[in-house]
């Protein structure tokens, strides 16, 4: 799987918001994008993640 670029190996198929939560991201403040699709966050605990997907990550940062 790639994740904003870079390759993470996979063992098998892993749910999004295990992936989430595993890597400390604060799902208020993300939007997540697999396979050129975003993903809604009330699919977040359906979407499973595969080997060869490809997901970007986005923050978003306030300020000004």
């Amino acid at each position: 799987m790639v994740v904003n670029g870079k390759n993470v190996s996979l063992k098998q198929e892993l749910c999004l918001i295990k992936y989430l939560q595993e890597k400390k991201y604060s799902l208020d403040y993300i939007a997540v994008e697999k396979n050129g699709t975003i993903i809604p966050k009330s699919k977040y605990n359906t979407t499973m993640l595969q080997d060869d997907d490809v997901i970007e990550i986005v923050s978003f940062v306030g300020g000004g």
